[in-house]
């Protein structure tokens, strides 16, 4: 009987919340974007207007 109860409590788990908060750090790089972005619409009016530059 001793076995049995003592096998039932090795299985218990404990969750507990922290203390602090959960931080996440997404450092994302958006500058390639906005770049081409960019770069596209600068094609896109010299192609249209010719004689702007």
């Amino acid at each position: 009987m001793a076995l049995a109860l003592g096998a039932s409590a090795a299985g218990c788990v404990t969750v507990n919340a922290p203390d602090e908060p959960i931080v996440i750090e997404l450092n994302v790089n958006i500058t390639q974007e906005v770049i081409y972005r960019l770069a596209q619409d600068a094609g896109n009016t010299i192609e249209e207007q010719p004689g702007i530059f």
